[in-house]
């Protein structure tokens, strides 16, 4: 451990790489003290899978000792411990001899092909005091509540918690609750997680209102998020707020929205409190989406008509309305709809949405205008294939189509809940090979017209 004292710095890397494969836990923890660089890419190094089971542990104890020293060993420049995965570093390949490091040898940041990351300073609690080594400390991570990497750091983060200790601060590009259960400690760690840093917020556990209103005063400060997805957001039947408090909670949301100046994807999934609502918040959404998924509600056709006014869904490049039940909703506003976003259009999912034959026919001459419109997907609809052949061809000479997702014709199937008939189906795809073949490579995919028929569905590709 000595040695550490004055290893050259170009042997840094190599050595923890190797520490980290043959499993010495030791030897990771006293090296993340001495680490000369900046930033230290740890998840970049899990995923490649060169490293043992404790070795996270083992570096987050080393960060720990980090923390608490006064007065950090001469050699260590450490600032960010970076958690994240699929970061596309190439810090190792580097070091590692199998890229150049010519680019890369300066000891203030190894990993400089990576954004610089601006830590914030706290204010010490003691007046006279000099800054504390950790206050210039970060952890930079994806955090999700909970998965097998945050195991660990939730664990960390929780005994420095029962000890009284300060969190470090926690630099969150992407933040998901999939599950809320045994984390005593969330509060804490949310306050740790640095709010400009957050990018993307994914709301995936089951909450109802309440819980979600208890989660707005954290959304409020995340001034850069770009993606923001909601999921089975409901109305608790035992605890229903009532129409005041659920208006004024809708407000909150409101407000919130009103400061998400860099807003490009808003997605909501069976959320079902918006009915009604949805052209109040879509309102205050500031910025003009890029995309817009509202997936298995129940919208009302006050709802839906709100889409086509509000300045938000004026330039989207992708629509996700799979799973709402179109005939229960004026079928004018898809029309509508698909008019007003023509000219940005790529992206347009419909599946399983209840469509038959005159709604599809209906979308025939909005298709058509959609010029940049490249992912079409319309599976689990009821459709004829003289409807289909007749969509087809009146939007594939406008339409830039690279991917179709086609229901399997009504006419390959004897009645509605019967299996499909495999000579019909060979027919189908016949006739649909001939229309298709004058056109660029597509790939088409025919998905059943009912949901619990999978093995029906078929993948073919377009060759020219």
């Amino acid at each position: 451990m000595a040695a550490l004292d004055w290893l050259p710095t170009e042997l840094f890397p190599p050595l923890f790489m190797a520490a980290a494969a043959g499993g010495h836990n030791d030897v990771v923890k006293a090296m993340v003290v001495h680490w000369p660089f900046i930033r230290l890419p740890l998840g970049a190094l899990l995923e490649s899978g060169h490293s043992h089971p404790d070795i996270f542990k083992a570096a987050l104890d080393g960060f720990d000792i980090l923390l608490a020293r006064k007065v950090p060993p001469r050699r260590c420049k450490l600032r960010v411990l970076d958690l994240r995965q699929n970061t596309g570093t190439n810090f190792w390949k580097m070091w590692a001899g199998s890229q150049s490091i010519a680019s890369v040898t300066s000891p203030e940041d190894a990993a400089s092909t990576q954004a610089r990351t601006v830590i914030p300073k706290r204010e010490n609690s003691r007046a006279g005091e000099g800054p504390h080594p950790s206050a210039s400390m970060a952890l930079l991570t994806d955090l999700c509540f909970l998965e097998t990497i945050s195991d660990e750091l939730l664990a960390f983060l929780n005994e420095r918690v029962g000890q009284g200790k300060v969190l470090p601060p926690l630099l969150c590009r992407k933040l998901e609750f999939v599950s809320l259960s045994e984390l005593p400690i969330i509060e804490e760690v949310l306050n740790a997680v640095q709010p400009d840093s957050v990018q993307e917020v994914g709301v995936h556990c089951g909450w109802d209102l309440s819980s979600l209103q208890w989660f707005l005063p954290h959304l409020f400060q995340m001034g850069h998020l770009s993606t923001l997805h909601l999921s089975r957001i409901s109305l608790d039947p035992l605890r229903t707020p009532s129409s005041f408090k659920m208006e004024k909670i809708l407000r909150k949301l409101a407000s919130f929205l009103l400061r998400l100046h860099q807003l490009q994807h808003l997605v909501m999934e069976y959320v079902f409190f918006v009915n009604d609502q949805l052209g109040q918040l879509l309102r205050c959404v500031p910025t003009r989406l890029e995309a817009l998924a509202l997936k298995n509600c129940l919208p009302l056709d006050s709802d839906m008509s709100s889409l086509c006014l509000c300045p938000c869904t004026s330039q989207l490049r992708s629509l996700d309305l799979s799973g709402i039940f179109m005939a229960r909703l004026n079928h004018g506003f898809l029309p509508s709809l698909l008019e007003r976003v023509s000219a940005t259009l790529t992206h347009l999912n419909l599946d399983d949405c209840g469509m038959n034959d005159s709604g599809l026919t209906a979308l025939q001459p909005a298709l058509g205008q959609c010029s940049q419109l490249s992912t079409l997907l319309l599976g689990g609809n009821r459709a004829s294939m003289a409807v289909l052949q007749g969509l087809l061809q009146h939007s594939l000479p406008l339409c830039k189509f690279s991917l179709l997702g086609l229901p399997v014709p009504q006419d390959c199937y004897d009645h509605p809940q019967g299996p499909v008939r495999q000579d019909a189906l060979a027919e189908v795809m016949q006739e649909l090979r001939v229309t298709l073949q004058a056109y660029r490579p597509l790939s088409v995919r025919f998905v059943p017209s009912t949901r619990h028929r999978a093995w029906d569905e078929v993948l073919i590709h377009m060759d020219r």
